[in-house]
């Protein structure tokens, strides 16, 4: 069984190992950095080991396998998941929603900039456990930092190339990963039994409650959890059936490898940690090196995920009219698979400032988390009104669930807030974010509030005339208007101001096409309208939100079909080739409105669209956004009124003639 889209849910070895290499990378690096970072400099003593992983513990109960696992997973729109994804199928039960989802994208994507840093640099600095590097490399040191920067830049610099071939051994990789987990951590369990004591929760209520301060290390017990947000991104890829699976495998490898950790951590002998990290010293020394370099190619997985994750929320992003149009490529033939060159360079800087920056794994851990908390509880507000109105949950089962979750949350939430400190320089990169997205949504709103549409069958005679008025040259054999009016018989006014103007366009057909941008994802399908035979045709592409426009090659299939199945009897020589030119005469006309002065705005208004025109300029034309051939389209500028200006009186004086 497949899904709508190619992949599939079908559970087998080979699918399982799949969903291991694309969704766990996040969270199953995370031993590596979570539990050192609730120990910190604190002095090692049982109430904060034991309270710290069963906190761990319950964390990952909680947030990923209740939230996530069982109940975010059924927000299943045609295969697909992610944000924008639970977004499309509940923004008709409420316009307001519509910031909860560019806000939570907002920070799932600046998360980006720190993940793959800080996941690199925890491997790396484990080499300075090995005697022959001991000396060399050191946290924050100049030949480490510059290592993690060599690794991050050739990580995005083979963005372009696609990971078809290297992604086979994703799967493989963690594997080896989680089993090594596994492995070292029942070791270390085996040494002191009684760390099996800590998964009961009183012993993360009594950290919470009795240790100084330690509401606050909740910050640091989050770390555990903040790759759950790609359990749901890539629903699409692997299939609810094969991630909830191996989430059983993962999950335990991931609670041996802490209670290991904490384990060690009670029968070493010292009072405090001094720089050692707890995920490395649970690993036999002959086996130090192997481990690290696995290690490394695990945080490579991780990384690799985040940044194809960030091509797809970008992707999504422009499709559902929340991000400025740049240039989307597609580099290998496997499905799904982009690449958005300025995504690219934007997160390898963010990176390498990341690292450049805090310099060592243990900085940036006191950065860490505070942008995908807020990505969660949007995610879980979005989540109720799924829960309400799709699955009909009753209001009291929806506030309870929600308002355990929101509890949980904003805790982490408040705990994660101290972090800003650490990080106030980046909430500029995330506002900068939620500012392009927010001021592209509103600016395309007041856009689309002032454009006014006619019933276009008013007008089919009269372009039937011109068609045939042998007096006015032939503008094209074929005329295509890219239309905003999603209505079958609706078109803009300007349209057909731009037909009949001062030099009118004749052509033999008249078509006006108009793309819909669907609720769900990989939607593929049309309908044609036809006003005038041959003459005056409308046809509506609906397009899912996932699928990169392709219109001009849409556009041609259609007519070829229509063509093949006698629906459209056009005249000999009908596409306009000739004997010396086999090629058809299409000619493609886009309207590219700009701000005529005759306007008067608002102060807000007048901020959005001018910063909506400073967007439009750094991004890609409309014929490339749209997939059209540029020798075959034609960019007519139109002056686009909003509010004119009040009607001015002038006074006359006099008038003279000699």
């Amino acid at each position: 069984m497949e899904t709508k889209h190619g992949f599939s849910n079908k559970v087998t070895a080979a699918s399982l190992l799949v969903a291991l290499g694309i969704i766990y990378g996040d969270i199953g690096t995370s031993p590596l950095y979570a539990l050192k970072a609730v120990i910190g400099t604190r002095k090692i003593e049982e109430i904060l080991v034991y309270g710290g992983v069963s906190a761990i513990f319950w964390t990952l109960v909680i947030q990923t396998s209740i939230k996530y696992i069982w109940l975010t997973l059924k927000a299943d729109n045609n295969g697909e998941g992610g944000i924008f994804s639970l977004y499309a199928l509940v923004r008709r039960y409420g316009k307001k929603l519509v910031i909860p989802a560019i806000l939570g994208a907002t920070t799932l994507l600046a998360d980006g900039i720190i993940t793959p840093p800080i996941s690199v640099a925890s491997a790396i600095e484990g080499l300075g456990m090995v005697d022959q590097f001991k000396n060399i490399i050191q946290p924050g040191n100049t030949i480490t930092v510059s290592i993690v920067v060599l690794i991050l830049s050739l990580l995005f610099f083979f963005q372009r190339f696609g990971t078809q071939t290297i992604g086979k051994l994703f799967g493989p990789i963690m594997l080896v990963w989680f089993s090594m987990l596994f492995i070292v951590g029942i070791n270390q369990i085996t040494l002191h039994i009684d760390i099996l004591k800590a998964l009961n929760p009183y012993y993360a209520y009594e950290l919470l409650s009795q240790y100084p301060k330690g509401f606050w290390l909740l910050g640091s017990v989050f770390l555990c959890t903040t790759g759950a947000e790609a359990l749901y991104s890539d629903l699409g890829h692997c299939g609810i059936k094969n991630i909830r699976i191996s989430w059983i495998y993962v999950k335990t490898c991931l609670v041996v490898a802490y209670l290991g950790q904490a384990a060690w951590l009670m029968h070493q002998n010292e009072d405090f940690l001094n720089g050692r990290n707890p995920f490395f010293e649970i690993i036999p020394n002959w086996f130090l090196l192997p481990s690290i370099v696995i290690a490394t190619l695990a945080t490579i997985i991780a990384s690799q995920a985040l940044i194809s994750g960030s091509y797809t929320l970008i992707s999504e992003a422009i499709n559902l009219n929340f991000w400025p149009r740049v240039a989307v490529r597609q580099p290998s033939e496997t499905k799904g698979q982009i690449y958005i060159p300025s995504v690219n360079y934007v997160l390898w800087f963010g990176c390498v400032l990341m690292i450049l920056y805090f310099r060592s794994s243990e900085h940036m851990e006191a950065a860490y988390g505070f942008s995908i908390t807020i990505t969660m509880m949007m995610t879980t507000l979005l989540l109720g009104y799924f829960l309400r109105y799709r699955l009909k949950w009753k209001p009291i089962a929806v506030w309870s669930i929600v308002g355990l979750f929101a509890i949980v949350e904003s805790s982490f939430f408040i705990a994660n807030v101290a972090k800003i400190k650490e990080r106030w320089m980046f909430l500029f990169f995330e506002l900068g974010i939620f500012m392009v997205m927010y001021i592209w949504y509103k600016a395309r709103k007041i856009h689309n509030r002032y454009t006014k549409f006619t019933e276009l069958g008013k007008y089919s005679h009269q372009l039937a005339e011109l068609s045939e008025d042998d007096s006015i040259p032939k503008f094209a054999t074929h005329l295509i208007y890219l239309s905003k009016a999603d209505r079958r018989h609706h078109i803009e006014e300007k349209i057909i101001k731009s037909i009949f103007s001062k030099k009118p366009k004749r052509a033999d057909v008249y078509w006006f096409l108009h793309l819909n941008r669907t609720n769900e994802p990989y939607t593929l399908s049309y309908n044609v309208t036809e006003l005038i035979d041959d003459k005056v045709i409308k046809i509506n592409i609906n397009v899912g939100f996932r699928i990169q426009p392709k219109t001009e090659l849409y556009f041609k299939k259609i007519v070829q079909e229509l063509v093949a199945n006698k629906e459209l009897n056009l005249h000999v020589r009908p596409d306009g080739s000739t004997k010396y030119n086999n090629e058809p005469d299409f000619k493609f006309v886009v309207l590219e409105k700009y701000l005529s002065v005759e306007n008067e705005f608002k102060i807000k208004d007048n901020l959005l669209l001018n910063g909506y025109r400073y967007l439009k300029e750094i991004g890609i034309s409309d014929e490339k956004a749209f997939g059209l051939d540029k020798s075959d389209v034609i960019i007519e500028q139109v002056p686009l009124l909003y509010q004119p200006i009040t009607k001015i009186e002038l006074k006359r004086e006099n008038y003279e003639t000699r």
